[in-house]
């Protein structure tokens, strides 16, 4: 695959408002100033940390789910 073929696109349109959200909540968790629209200004360690934060609590709830199911 190459990179021009790649896109974020979010597969579930209604879950588009709620990773916004989250996004926001793990930004201001991490103090890092996450606005709405263009956010060119933040280092690449400012973005890399946010989405490295949403991944981290996102496997956390599902290990959780999954201990707690069986």
């Amino acid at each position: 695959m190459t990179s021009s073929n790649r896109t974020n696109k979010v597969e579930v349109p209604e879950a588009k408002e709620a990773l916004n959200r989250f996004k926001q909540e793990v930004a201001s968790e991490l103090g890092v100033p996450l606005k709405e629209g263009y956010n060119g200004d933040l280092t690449s360690r400012q973005a890399g940390s946010i989405g490295g934060e949403m991944v981290r609590k996102m496997i956390r709830s599902q290990e959780e789910k999954m201990s707690s199911s069986k």
